[in-house]
This record gives structure tokens, sequence and C-alpha cells, in this order.
């Protein structure tokens, strides 16, 4: 796909057009119905609530026989796709600088013991101490986010996570390609500030600044607040003889007289939270030991990994009078003041990618279809992704189709569910490159009166080795 320069002014419904042309090249087997299909999850009314339904759009000029035979059967050039969303406009700061966040959204399925490659996935419940592991498909997304306050981020790529798969190894290889696309693409050049990656508590943000450190990115993940982190060792005094010590002072997040005064203090007056005052300490590294990731490390000494601890406290969340501190961790250090503000409120930004999925879940019916082939899983969240970035081009062309009791949107401020409402009317002036469908007989079935003999195999579920590849023939 041919792109334009990144700083040069870009027509929206061109960069939409050629993005649907993009994506109808990277469908390489059942296009037509592949691609009818994303139309129908674009221009449907209200969320999607069963995947057959969508076979009744207009704009799916198909039987449902062919939705489900290009699901389950149909082929997508992933490679492709992918150089095609980095390609697309992203989202930056003032500074120029890329904010990528990572995380990992389940595809539950409890019932489905014929599905394969399924894991336990962690679950929230309302209530405190409710949580629960629940078996489905783990999904590991990387997004580029927004300023300010918004529901939009700008999908990148996804991984399904696999029972024998390393997610902190995993999502490093996944950060590290995402970052040579963007290079290639030239959203990133040299001379551009590093590539700032914010994760939350469920990585080991120490690890991933470890396994990136050859690539101009910053890691920022927040830690539990029982974390216990060390100083750099002090000077030995002239003459002293005898083994230097690895580590300096003990900082524990939860006992304040192991902390010293901070290198920065910063506070700032905040719209919902009151006050909120921001405490760096630098050069803390974490205490590292042979076992789990480390067990088969090359002998010798074990990598320091330094960098920024920040303490971010406000004066109230809603609903919560005390809050408790927040911690976060950052790759680089000698943080000054401008650093620590933009980092938290960096932070703050991830949260966005939680209105992503609640998009693609309850509206777009993500996880709805009932698939039990990993293969057509993937293939299936891949159409959605195309879809939410048609969504995010047509964002300055869509019109505000409010119903009588909504609030008039601002100018700008589309929110996804309102763009894909009045996708339809852009839908019939963007390029539609699928062909008439032919007339077909459906076939005779299984005869009346026979069982089906093949039983499904039934797959367990956690973790496990990965298995072997198949003797070739």
């Amino acid at each position: 796909m041919s792109l334009p320069q990144r700083d040069a002014p870009r027509d929206a419904f061109v960069d939409l057009a050629s993005f649907r042309t993009e994506l109808y090249a990277c469908l390489t087997g059942r296009r037509d119905a592949l691609f009818e299909l994303s139309d129908a999850l674009l221009c449907a009314d209200g969320p999607v609530r069963t995947l057959v339904e969508l076979s009744l759009t207009p704009e799916y000029r198909r039987g449902h026989g062919a939705l489900y035979g290009g699901v389950n059967r149909g082929h997508l050039d992933v490679s492709r796709l992918r150089r095609a969303l980095v390609g697309l406009p992203l989202p930056r700061t003032a500074e120029g600088q890329l904010v990528l966040a990572v995380d990992v959204s389940n595809w539950l399925r409890p019932d489905a013991n014929t599905s394969p490659d399924r894991l336990f996935c962690y679950t929230y419940g309302r209530g405190r101490g409710s949580a629960q592991m629940i078996p489905g498909w783990p999904y590991s997304f990387v997004a580029a986010l927004e300023q300010g306050r918004t529901s939009w981020t700008a999908m990148l790529d996804v991984v399904r996570l696999c029972p024998w798969d390393d997610a902190i190894a995993v999502t490093a290889a996944q950060i590290r390609e995402v970052f040579q696309r963007l290079y290639v693409a030239g959203q990133w050049q040299i001379g551009d500030p590093p590539v700032l990656v914010v994760a939350d508590a469920g990585y080991d943000v120490t690890r991933l600044a470890f396994l990136l450190t050859d690539l101009p990115v910053e890691m920022l993940g927040r830690m539990r607040s029982d974390r216990v982190l060390y100083f750099p060792p002090p000077p030995q005094p002239p003459g002293k003889v005898g083994r230097k010590p690895k580590r300096g002072a003990e900082f524990a997040f939860e006992v304040a007289a192991t902390q010293p005064a901070p290198s920065v203090t910063t506070a700032t007056d905040t719209t919902h939270y009151g006050k909120a005052v921001a405490t760096a300490w630098d050069r803390l590294h974490p205490l590292l030991v042979r076992r789990s990731a480390l067990a088969e490390y090359p002998k010798g000494e074990l990598p320091v990994i330094e960098g920024t601890v920040i303490r971010l406290q406000v004066d109230h969340l809603r609903g919560d009078r005390s809050p408790r501190p927040v911690w976060l961790w950052w790759s680089g250090t000698a943080a000054t003041a401008g650093d620590v503000d933009r980092l938290w409120q960096a932070f703050l930004r991830r949260f966005d990618l939680e209105h992503t999925f609640r998009m693609l879940k309850q509206t777009m019916g993500w996880t709805t279809p009932k698939l039990r082939e990993p293969a057509a899983a993937d293939r299936w969240t891949w159409l959605v992704i195309a879809a939410h970035a048609q969504l995010r081009l047509a964002r300055p062309l869509a019109e505000d189709l409010r119903n009588p009791w909504e609030r008039p949107a601002r100018q700008g401020r589309l929110t996804p569910a309102r763009v894909r409402r009045g996708f339809r009317r852009l839908h019939r002036k963007t390029p539609q490159p699928t062909g008439a469908p032919k007339s077909t007989i459906a076939g005779p079935g299984r005869p009346t009166g026979t069982k089906n003999r093949h039983r499904a195999r039934v797959h367990p579920v956690g973790k496990r080795d990965k298995p072997d590849p198949p003797l070739s023939s």
C-alpha cells in the first residue's frame, strides 16, 4: 500500500479507501465472504449478539454457510495486515513520541471441552476476593495510545498465548516486531524520541526492559505495593579490601523508614482526583535469582536492571476517599520533573485500552462466536481488529447520528460506537472490491436418521510442554 509521508496532511477518505483495498488483498482464501463479513460487522444495527445474524445484513450478500465457511476455512495474510496497520496515521504526544500499551484480554470458553490450546484465564469478580480462573484463549494486544481522555486506541498487533508459551518472552518478541514494522513504515526514525511502552502490574516490567535493552524503547509499568528493590552499592572506602557488595540499601514500598528523600517531587492539580503528588527515586533495581526465567542464564553475575521508581498519590478516587498509592517503574534513569509528570500521565492513558476491549467484546462481538478451532478464532480476531481500524479512519468523516435522549458529541469527540452507527452511510462511497455471489444449491447433508460417529477429541486445559511437530512423510 502506497503511504504518504508521516508529517504531510492526509485525506481521511483516501486513507479509509486505501486500507479497505489493502484489507481485501490480505484475504487470500474465501476473500469475498470474509470481506463482506467485516462490512456486516461495521454496518450491523446494534451490538453483535450472534455471528450468524450478520448474514442477514444487506452488506452481506451471501448465505450463512459461506459465512461460517469463511471463518473456519478462509485464509488471511497476517503479516501483510500487520504492515498495513502500522502504516496508518498513529497518535503521538506533543513531543512526537509514540506511546504503546500492552495488555492481555481473554476469550473465555469454559464449556468448549473439544477446543484445543485453552488456558486458565484470570477473571476479575465484582467483589473483593471473587476472582476466578476460567478456561479460555488469552490474547496479547499492542495498541498506540492517544493523549487526553478518550476511548480510542490504534490496535497494531495481537497474538494468542499458547499453553507452552512464556508470556513475558512472547510479549517482548511482539513489541520487538511491532517496533521493527514501525521503523520500516517510517513511523519511527533515527532522532525521534524513544517509544514508550506502558504495561500493568501483570507484567514483569524489569524483565521486559532487559529483553528490549537493545531497542530505543522505554518500559513503564506498575509494580505491586509489596515489592522490595535495592539501591546501587555505595563506593568502597579507599584502601578497603574484600568483595564489593552486590547491592545497596533496601527500598520497601510498604515501609516508609526504608525510603530516603526522593530525587524528584511534583504536584499537579487534576480534574477528577484532586492533587496528584508524584515522587521519584533514581537507580533502583530488583533482586534477581537463578530460578524461573533466569534458571538457564549463563554462568556469572546476574544483570543489574536499574530504573526509576515513581510513587503516585492522589487525594481521592470516585467512590474511594482513601486511595492507595500507585507504584511505577521506568526503565530510564536521571528523571527530571517533566519526565515524572509525563510518565504517570502516560500510565493513566493505558486504561483507554480497557474501553477498546469493551467495544470489541460488547458491541462488535469479538468473543461472541462459539468457534472450536483456535485458527478460526485468530482469523475472526483479525477481522474485528481490521473493522476497528476502519472505524478509527472514519472518525473524522462520520456523522453524529445520536438518539433523541443522547447529548450531542463535541467536534471530533465521537465515540467508536457512534462512528459505527453512521458507518453505513460511508460504506456506500467506499471501494467495494468483492464480486457478486454465485447461485448455489445446498448439499444433501447427513442422511436423516444417521448419527455422527466421529466424536471430537477432548483437550486438556492449562500449561504444558510444546507438542512435537508431526513427522513428515
